[in-house]
Parts: C-alpha cells; sequence; structure tokens
C-alpha cells in the first residue's frame, strides 16, 4: 500500500524533523544572506502543497518552475511534490520559442516564474491553453490573470506529503538540447535518494557540517542534486545563487561567510577560473573537494586546479536520463584525463555496433544500468524504446577501458568519426590542443577534405595574450607530437567563443553544421 515515507519529500525534508534536526540551516541566498532551516522549509513547502491543493491544480499535473536559484524555488520543488504535482523545472536561459515548445509539450496546467523571467516566457503564455495560473515570484506589476507568490500561498493549510508509490512520477527534467530540441525526462520518487544513496554518500561522503556550493543551477540534473538532494540527504546546508557564476563570482562566495567546502562545477567553470586567479599564488578558500561534470574535464585542467587550489576534481559523468553521476573518479583516487569507475550501484557497459561487449583499449558505447534511471521521455516512444533497453540505459557517449579498469572519454556518439579506417577520438585531440600555450578552449568535428573524405578541424578560442604568429603550423605540430600524425586537424579556426549550452557543454552540433 503506497504511503508518504515512499514520498521523496518526506525523506529529504520531514526526516530532520523527526531526527530532531530541524532548526538546522538548509539554505542560504548568496545575495540577500536569507535563510531557512529544515523546520520552516517544511512548513514553507506544505502550504505551496496546500495552496496548489486550493488551487484546483489535481495530483499527476504539471506544473512549469522558470525560476532563478533561490529559497523559493526550493518551496516550490517540493511543495510540488508533497501535493503529488509533477514539477517540471525549466531552464532560464532559453529563447522564447523553447519556452512555447516545452510549455505546449508538458501541457502544464500552471507556472510558477521569477519576476526578472517574465518578460521573456510573457508572450508564449497568451496563446498557451493549458496553463490556468501563472505565480510570479518576486515583485512585478501583475497584469490580469498572474498572481504573485505571496497571494498564492496566503493562508493556505499546511498539506502533509501525500501518500505515492516509489514507482510514481515526481518530476521531469528537459534534456539540455546539446544535440537539438530537449525532450521530456521522466523521473520517479525513488530516483532522488537513489542518487543520494550512491554518489552522494559513496563518493562525496557529504556530512552536516558541509556547506554546498554548485555552479549548475536546479534545473539540471547536475545540479539538482548537487545543490538539493545530496545536502539534504544528510542535513547540510547549500550556498544559492541566482546569478551567472563567473569567476568573479565564484570567488566572492568562495571567501564569504560561511564559504563552501564542497565546490560543483563544470570543465569550462574550472578553466576560466584558472585564467582568473593566474597571478593568484594561493586562492583563499576552505574548500575540501571538488567535482566536475557535464562534460570530461582535461587533464591539464584537473593538473592545473590541484596545483593551484590544492583541491582535487573529482571528474564523473551523469545524464538527465540517470539523473546524476554514475562514472566517477574517486577522492585520493583520481587519475585525470580518466571518467573512473562505476560509482557504486551502478553496472557500467561498453559495447560494439552489434552490442557486443568490447575488450581493454577498444571503444564502445556505454551503457549504465542503476534504480536512478528515468522511466522514459514524454511523448517519444521511439526515442524512449532506443535509449531505455530492459535494465540498461544507453548513454550516447563512445569510451574505452584501460588495463587498470578506467574509463578514458572519447566523444559522444554523433562526434566519433573514422580516419584512415580508424576511430579518432575529439576530446582526444581537443586535450592535446588545450596543452597548446595559446589555446583557452577548443572543440573538434569532422570535416570533409577535398577527396571526400573525413578529417579533423578544430575551433579554438585563443588565450589573451597569444602571439598569432606561425600560429596555425605550431598548433599542427603540437598535436602530431602529443596524439599521432592522423589526429591533427587539417582546419584551424578562431573564434570569439564556442557554442555551448547553459550547463557548458560544446555544441559540437553547430559546429559540424558550418564545417
Amino acid at each position: 500500500m503506497p504511503n508518504s515515507y515512499h514520498n521523496a519529500a518526506h525523506y529529504f525534508i520531514e526526516t530532520h524533523l523527526e531526527a530532531g534536526r530541524g532548526e538546522a540551516i538548509a539554505f542560504i541566498e548568496a545575495a540577500s544572506g536569507k535563510r531557512i532551516s529544515y523546520s520552516t522549509l517544511s512548513a514553507n513547502s506544505s502550504k505551496v502543497a496546500g495552496a496548489l491543493t486550493r488551487a484546483g491544480i489535481k495530483r499527476e499535473e504539471r506544473a512549469a518552475i522558470l525560476m532563478l536559484d533561490s529559497i523559493d524555488y526550493v518551496e516550490v520543488f517540493w511543495g510540488c511534490l508533497k501535493a503529488g504535482v509533477i514539477a517540471v523545472p525549466i531552464n532560464t536561459l532559453l529563447a522564447g520559442a523553447v519556452y512555447d515548445t516545452i510549455l505546449s509539450d508538458s501541457r502544464a496546467s500552471c507556472l510558477f516564474v521569477s519576476a526578472a523571467l517574465l518578460q521573456a516566457v510573457a508572450p508564449v503564455l497568451a496563446k498557451n491553453d493549458h496553463i490556468r495560473k501563472v505565480i510570479v515570484v518576486g515583485d512585478h506589476p501583475l497584469e490580469d490573470g498572474f498572481e504573485s507568490y505571496q497571494t498564492f500561498t496566503k493562508g493556505a493549510p499546511e498539506q502533509a506529503a501525500v501518500a505515492v508509490s516509489p514507482d510514481e512520477t515526481a518530476f521531469w527534467l528537459y534534456s539540455s538540447g546539446s544535440t537539438g530540441q530537449p525532450k521530456g525526462v521522466r523521473h520517479v520518487h525513488s530516483s532522488l535518494q537513489a542518487t543520494s544513496d550512491t554518489y552522494g554518500a559513496k563518493i562525496l561522503g557529504l556530512v552536516q557540517n558541509d556547506i554546498v556550493f554548485s555552479a549548475a543551477k536546479l534545473f539540471f540534473a547536475y545540479g539538482l542534486g548537487n545543490a538539493m538532494t545530496f545536502p539534504m540527504a544528510v542535513g547540510a546546508t547549500t550556498i544559492l545563487f541566482d546569478g551567472r557564476p563567473t569567476p568573479t563570482a565564484v570567488m566572492e562566495i568562495f571567501t564569504g561567510d560561511p564559504a563552501p567546502t564542497i565546490f560543483c562545477g563544470v570543465p569550462t567553470l574550472f578553466g576560466a577560473m584558472l585564467v582568473h586567479c593566474d597571478s593568484t599564488e594561493q586562492p583563499a578558500h576552505q574548500l575540501r573537494l571538488c567535482i566536475s561534470a557535464g562534460e570530461a574535464l582535461p587533464e591539464e585542467i584537473g593538473k592545473k586546479w590541484e596545483q593551484k587550489f590544492g583541491t582535487e576534481i573529482l571528474d564523473g559523468v551523469g545524464s538527465t536520463e540517470m539523473l546524476h553521476i554514475f562514472l566517477s573518479n574517486r577522492p585520493g583516487d583520481v587519475v585525470y584525463g580518466t571518467s573512473g569507475v562505476a560509482v557504486p550501484g551502478y553496472e557500467l557497459r561498453l559495447v560494439d555496433e552489434a552490442n557486443k561487449d568490447v575488450g581493454v583499449g577498444e571503444i564502445g558505447e556505454l551503457l549504465v544500468c542503476g534504480d536512478s534511471a528515468a522511466e522514459g521521455y514524454w511523448n517519444q516512444r521511439a526515442k524512449s524504446r532506443a535509449t531505455f533497453e530492459g535494465r540498461w540505459t544507453r548513454t550516447g557517449d563512445k569510451y574505452e577501458i584501460n588495463a587498470e579498469g578506467r574509463y578514458i572519454y572519447c566523444g559522444r556518439t554523433d562526434d566519433m568519426f573514422k580516419v584512415s579506417g580508424i576511430w579518432v577520438s575529439p576530446f582526444e585531440v581537443e586535450q592535446a590542443l588545450l596543452t597548446h600555450p595559446a589555446i583557452l578552449e577548443a572543440a573538434v568535428v569532422a570535416a570533409i577534405d577535398d577527396e571526400k573524405l573525413l578529417k579533423p578541424k578544430a575551433y579554438i578560442v585563443l588565450q589573451e595574450r597569444a602571439n598569432s604568429d606561425g600560429l596555425e603550423d605550431s598548433i599542427k605540430a603540437h598535436v602530431k607530437d602529443q596524439v599521432g600524425k592522423w589526429k591533427y586537424p587539417r582546419w584551424i579556426e578562431v573564434m570569439e567563443e564556442l557554442p555551448k549550452t547553459a550547463t557548458g557543454k560544446i555544441q559540437r552540433f553547430k559546429l559540424r553544421a558550418q564545417s
């Protein structure tokens, strides 16, 4: 018989009250200094649940959340789960047309939106037939049909978490769209604890006195685990930042009060921070551990960071479909340039085009099995069947496994190509490019030469003081020396910036389109 103990909101909030940790601080807003305890979060999220029920938003309807990272966001997310309403966090950096697609696809009945984001989404609301209520969070002149968050929750009864099955859908996450249009990924209540029991507990080893700061926002699977479920599982504290995580902003948080002990970043940000701190002998911080995901961490960046900050970066691999990281390096056992080994609780396979397991040193597609797997994509049956194969989920990533059992990233399945009949890993070439002193960022894709054959083409962003004299020949010679004569880029194009998703993933499909 389903009961409230299977509701993820009960596990992540109410258990702390039952254990006497209700007055512990759960979240702190970096900008305002506002704080909330687990006890107050329990009450406020229950009021959101009561307000949803009062407003006629029924169980299993969808509530879209287009909000900046804030304490209000946390209240809304858990309030939805308590009410049995499916939370649908949405990327705050999308274009209006994409918001239209997501809101229409999800058929959300209500929308919680930060006042600062209302203008971006307002034009598509007029033609949306599904949204019955728009709740604006923050100060904003309200239009007809919109309601403030304060008014929406005022006087609402505190509703306890509804009884659910552990397999009941709790929330959707729309994939970041690094290869095209986003897809609605459906996750169940038990998935959240599955990730905190595995990666959060067995790799990060979070404890109650940890303070976590995640550059990745709450609307991403990576950020949701980092900033919400992992610290909440142990009664720890999260610092929320609603702005753009520039190196300057991140360093200010590092030296703030309280200062984070855990930092969750992405490779491009780690690289940018190294450039920012180049003249600083030992940047001030209280970090005991850093993690990276979103894209594979270049070996050069990992080594430079540890030398500069004295703190390891645990490079890991996760996906929206698996909710968080399932393959990772471990504290005290980091080998930069590899993604480590399987997180306890997950199984991995590498398979060839015939779905046969490959051997050591061979390249195959990575498949993963674990309890946090999504139950499928919303309204995309063919893609669900192609990705979710029984117990196994296809990641779309190409890897090889070395003699020590560590996994080495080669690239996305769509990014891989053969030169002279030999697989070329774009990531391997990119890592070689990044060791050149003139290069800040690099992306490699396949391009067609005059003989209609595929060859590597590099798109690069230069360091600020890079000398361009003889640069192309220097780069080509450098890559030949690093990774092999046939893998060097035949063409090199300098760009101001590389196209990326909001998580920092390079959108190579856009580069392929112009190659």
